[in-house]
């Protein structure tokens, strides 16, 4: 445990960003892992509604610095893909 205020305080505020960063990925995975149960269970229109916001959890999580941009980009070119896939 350090001493020093300001260094009781940075490992305080580092404490708090990392709760808040494993919370943010989490809603992230927790929203691809709805959309994939909804194409799964060929529900088209569940789907598509899920699809938009795992996107824009994705997109919030490149402008946070939680994920790199080309890897959210991977992930939503496959999702994109699975939801073609389900309309045929």
């Amino acid at each position: 445990m350090p001493n020093i205020q300001s260094a009781i305080k940075r490992t305080k505020t580092n404490e708090k960003r990392r709760q808040q960063r494993m919370a943010q990925k989490s809603a992230i995975r927790t929203s691809v892992k709805k959309f994939l149960v909804a194409v799964e269970n060929q529900e088209k229109e569940t789907a598509g509604s899920l699809l938009r916001e795992a996107k824009r959890k994705l997109d919030k999580g490149v402008t946070k610095g939680l994920l790199h941009k080309n890897a959210a980009a991977r992930q939503k070119s496959r999702l994109e893909k699975k939801f073609n896939a389900l309309n045929g």
